[in-house]
């Protein structure tokens, strides 16, 4: 059989000839390559005995090229792309409300927290983030933000109960 150079060079218009009679019309040059992979395949597989190359091939690239037209097709219609105006309406879960850190440090202030006690609050609240990765964020061990958490909890509770806080 021949080398897959030659098969290529002589089988690259039947390809292109079947991605018109599919009337392919974008993505021209990705279904080329669908084509030649295809190509490459049916080349591999080929049993002579079976019959002939130049059936087998036409056969194996068209069903190629129809299974990732259908694809395509399915993901087109499962999607939609999204402009300005839909990303206007869609809100951000990170986006903090303005004065929401500042009513925190406050909280904070009033418990006499120490540094580390507010950047739990912080952290906790804002972001929502958990005690691993507050310690992987602090380069500290989990231990430490778990006491940092017991003292912010007991220190605002006593600040709350003695009503300074609100």
């Amino acid at each position: 059989m021949e080398s897959f150079e030659q098969v290529k060079e002589q089988y690259t218009p039947m390809i292109y000839k079947i991605i018109s009679s599919l009337n392919i019309y974008m993505n021209k040059e990705e279904f080329f390559q669908i084509g030649l992979i295809a190509l490459w395949e049916a080349y591999g597989r080929f049993d002579p005995e079976k019959g002939n190359f130049t059936n087998y091939a036409y056969t194996f690239i068209k069903g190629k090229l129809l299974t990732e037209m259908n694809q395509s097709n399915r993901h087109i219609e499962n999607t939609c792309p999204v402009n300005e105006e839909v990303l206007d309406f869609i809100e951000d879960e990170f986006c903090t409300c303005p004065l929401e850190e500042d009513i925190l440090l406050s909280y904070c202030k009033a418990g006499a927290l120490t540094e580390n006690q507010t950047k739990w609050v912080l952290y906790t609240c804002l972001k929502g983030f958990t005690v691993k990765e507050i310690a992987a964020i602090e380069k500290v061990s989990m231990s430490a933000v778990k006491n940092w958490r017991t003292a912010a909890t007991d220190k605002l509770r006593k600040a709350i109960n003695e009503n300074k806080v609100f």
